[in-house]
């Protein structure tokens, strides 16, 4: 069993108990449109690769009549990164030990007015410590209301915390979450940023925290209310196939571009809960 020290600790209760409170919100998302669908839950280990126990976490997965297809996870894992790995990896040259714990979420929606989401929070450890994360909106029929919407609860957590936290890191979003072989982002953005820093230029892990916080509270206040808005508008076979294809263009960002999906493969993280992310359905033209 792994030790934690304090603030490794707290971050993995906060992962968890966010991870709660979404679930628990998106299940009453899913009874009012009539659905009876529920998380089901699979808890996973890891093994380092001398053997030694690695952490693990719990997979939650969700399948009904509002939500086609929603992941949460949560893991806290732990080891030694290979030595190329490691290389690649902030703070990990010089010692290739690490601490992870984060929740990471993908929500692919029955209707296609309703937009998909992303959203991931994490903690770092290796010679350094920092924060990562972000929540990004990936409508297959975009609505200016609800990327208006988004956009605003993220800019007024971002101000709460530095002011040039909203510009800095939406743009971050709209550099990362970019599809190069297509030429097109994958959705209307919102924010990413990492390496939050724990330990310099005055920087705290208790002012970090708050703040990594404070994204899942606004994640967790604005996407339920997009998808109340939008889960009964009517749609046609044209924009199932909109959506169809749209999803294809986010499988192919996932598994060519994302750093979380490489990170969890290159660490013996569980494969289904890191490609949790790729929707149930989707097409190519």
């Amino acid at each position: 069993m792994m030790e934690l020290d304090a603030e490794q600790q707290a971050a993995r209760d906060w992962f968890e108990s966010l991870r709660d409170r979404i679930c628990a919100e998106f299940e009453a998302i899913e009874a009012e449109a009539g659905g009876d669908a529920r998380f089901d839950y699979i808890s996973w280990d890891r093994e380092d690769p001398d053997g030694a126990p690695g952490g693990g976490g719990v997979r939650g997965v969700m399948k009904g009549k509002a939500f086609e297809k929603v992941g949460v996870n949560v893991s806290t894992v732990a080891g030694r990164f290979n030595p190329e790995f490691a290389q690649t990896i902030h703070g990990a040259a010089e010692d290739p030990r690490f601490f992870a714990t984060g929740i990471s979420l993908v929500a692919h929606m029955a209707n296609p007015h309703v937009p998909a989401v992303h959203m991931n929070t994490r903690f770092l450890v290796t010679t350094r410590r920092w924060f990562g994360g972000g929540a990004d909106l990936n409508p297959p029929i975009p609505y200016e209301e609800d990327t208006a919407e988004f956009h605003a609860r993220l800019r007024a957590a971002c101000a709460a915390h530095d002011q040039t936290y909203y510009t800095r890191f939406s743009k971050w979003a709209d550099d990362y979450f970019f599809i190069p072989h297509r030429g097109v982002h994958r959705g209307v953005g919102g924010i990413f940023y990492d390496h939050l820093e724990c330990q310099e230029r005055g920087a705290t892990f208790d002012a970090n925290f708050a703040f990594t916080r404070d994204v899942g509270e606004a994640f967790l206040d604005v996407y339920p209310k997009i998808v109340r808005r939008r889960r009964d508008t009517p749609f046609d076979e044209a924009d199932r196939a909109r959506q169809l294809e749209w999803r294809g263009r986010y499988a192919e960002f996932n598994l060519i571009y994302d750093r979380g999906t490489l990170f969890g493969l290159r660490t013996g993280g569980n494969v289904d809960a890191i490609l949790m992310s790729l929707p149930p359905l989707a097409t190519w033209s």
